[in-house]
């Protein structure tokens, strides 16, 4: 469930029996009807090395909703840093079904991210008893600089919002590139050497020698991707997640 514009919507990903998912979006509350952008990136465009390009293709098209709201963006890469993606995943379904807004959807409830003024209102305790104690001066951090810099966040690139959102206090370079690609699906943006891409690039082609340091990977990941980098970069990280888990979109 995704604000966009002022409203709120679900998406619902259905699959369907030619394959892959239908990607339904149902205005739940607001006044405007600016949904959340999906969209489609198809693997058969690629071009490059092919044994990283054919096990890409073979995982056929990626749909990926965009987050609207820079500052739901935000929050949720805070709470990823440094810990394992299904701790994340618990703690973020944990720290909205406590404080964010719940709507009913076809699919049953759904809770969205706690709003910058909640987030604001809670104690260190309330924090604490999610074992969120570690991500509250970042949550906080962002949620101050989204109250104050949201309408300016609104109008920027994708090249200057990473610059603006990295300005905000303990808010780095992951965060910032991470918050940016969820908002524009634009993974050229994202921080393309992190564990998770070097770690599923390394499980795509194992017949490459990947280097182990994050920054020659990069230059690695970078030259051989060429003008696909976030082509290459979002199809993997999703190729990661299939694998991983057995769904992807």
């Amino acid at each position: 469930m995704l604000r966009s514009a002022g409203s709120v919507w679900s998406v619902i990903c259905t699959p369907v029996p030619a394959g892959g998912h239908l990607v339904d979006l149902v205005r739940l509350a607001g006044d405007t009807d600016v949904a959340p952008v999906v969209d489609t990136v198809d693997p058969r465009t690629l071009a490059g090395d092919a044994v990283v390009c054919e096990p890409l293709r073979a995982d056929g098209p990626v749909a990926r909703v965009r987050t609207s709201d820079v500052w739901e963006a935000l929050g949720t890469a805070v709470t990823r840093q440094v810990i394992k993606a299904a701790t994340a995943r618990e703690n973020y379904r944990r720290f909205c079904e406590t404080y964010g807004e719940r709507y009913d959807t076809a699919a049953g409830p759904a809770w969205l991210f706690p709003s910058p003024e909640t987030v604001l209102a809670l104690s260190d305790t309330e924090f604490d008893v999610l074992r969120m104690k570690f991500f509250r001066g970042g949550l906080r951090s962002a949620a101050e600089a989204s109250l104050k810099a949201a309408d300016d966040w609104a109008g920027m690139t994708g090249e200057q919002l990473v610059a603006a959102v990295q300005s905000v206090r303990r808010i780095g370079p992951w965060t910032a590139g991470a918050t940016v690609a969820d908002v524009t699906n634009d993974y050229s943006l994202y921080p393309f050497a992190d564990l998770a891409v070097r770690t599923w690039a390394g499980k795509l082609a194992p017949s490459v020698d990947w280097p182990k340091p994050e920054p020659e990977f990069g230059r690695v990941w970078q030259a051989m991707a060429g003008g696909q980098l976030s082509e290459w970069t979002l199809l993997t990280l999703a190729w990661g997640v299939r694998h991983a888990t057995g769904v992807a979109l």
